[in-house]
């Protein structure tokens, strides 16, 4: 569980989670890893430590800087044990009561199943533009299984968990990665709960951000539609200079047209842009890639076991 900002709400859903798996599925061992992904209140990693010295099922980590909610899940992916993996959120909004269903999804014969929100918060309208143009794109770009909703509440298998943690580059797209190991993956309809406390650190920035993130990680596709763009208008500028000289010759005196000169200029020009734009955003993707840039970089950990000199440590 990535965790920015929630002082007030980790013991609230760390009990939901102890409940769930006392009460509905006590045959499973468990654990629970907190990452604190650098939260500026400076109270959420000693928070965690207070909750994990209590309680030896949780375990903490403290990231150096503020990652990501995608980095922060990949810290928490490389150090989990479990024969499978659960994903959520640390505002209280993730039903962990339904976990049950999504084993029972599990039990099935599915490598990973995605809680379906059928309730949402009042949202702005950027939001809810944004959660549309993120669907479109995994539909298009990663070829998500049709009807197959991604969300931040998960389960998954441990070999789907080790196929996301190959993945060495900073800037992971988790839905990708998700589907890049499996396409055997199912919805389960859940309702989401009521926001515990605060509001959604997710604004504008962020939400653009995961777009591109996600919409030049895993596809070469958005390159190929430049290129077909390219090919598209080029061949319709031509068609409209023949149009041009067959006019002019016909009739001399036709105005060449001054303002429609300019708007062929503009659209031209900004088309251009847009496919610059495109190669900017892989080639700096490749950039990164390339510089080695750390998905995360761990300052303090709690209640993990390390091996120092082939002897554990705690």
């Amino acid at each position: 569980m990535p965790c920015y900002n929630s002082t007030n709400t980790l013991e609230d859903v760390v009990s939901q989670i102890e409940d769930v798996m006392c009460q509905k599925l006590s045959q499973y061992e468990y654990e629970i890893i907190l990452v604190n992904d650098c939260s500026p209140n400076g109270t959420t990693y000693p928070k965690i430590c207070e909750i994990a010295t209590g309680n030896t099922h949780v375990k903490g980590i403290n990231l150096a800087r503020n990652f990501g909610q995608p980095s922060a899940v990949m810290a928490a992916l490389n150090h989990a044990k479990g024969d499978y993996v659960v994903c959520g959120d640390d505002d209280g909004q993730t039903p962990f009561s339904e976990l049950p269903r999504l084993f029972e999804k599990i039990d099935e014969g599915y490598d990973a199943v995605e809680a379906r929100f059928i309730e949402h918060e009042k949202r702005s309208w950027f939001r809810k533009f944004g959660t549309f143009m993120n669907e479109s794109m995994q539909s298009w770009l990663i070829d998500k299984p049709k009807g197959v909703v991604l969300t931040t509440f998960w389960l998954v298998k441990r070999f789907v968990v080790d196929e996301m943690c190959k993945y060495p580059n900073s800037h992971p797209y988790l839905g990708g990665l998700i589907l890049r190991s499996t396409r055997n993956v199912c919805n389960v309809d859940v309702k989401k709960n009521e926001r515990l406390r605060g509001k959604s650190g997710y604004n504008l920035k962020k939400m653009v951000e995961l777009f591109l993130n996600g919409f030049t990680t895993f596809s070469a596709k958005p390159l190929r539609v430049t290129m077909f763009l390219g090919l598209f208008v080029g061949f319709m500028g031509l068609i409209c200079g023949i149009v041009t000289i067959v006019r002019k010759l016909i009739d001399p005196a036709i105005s060449a047209g001054y303002s429609s000169m300019m708007a062929v200029i503009l659209i031209l020009f900004g088309i251009l842009f847009v496919m610059l734009g495109i190669f900017g955003e892989y080639i700096g993707q490749t950039y990164i890639a390339l510089n080695q840039a750390p998905q995360y970089v761990i300052r303090d950990k709690i209640n993990f076991e390390e091996e120092v000199d082939g002897e554990k440590k705690a």
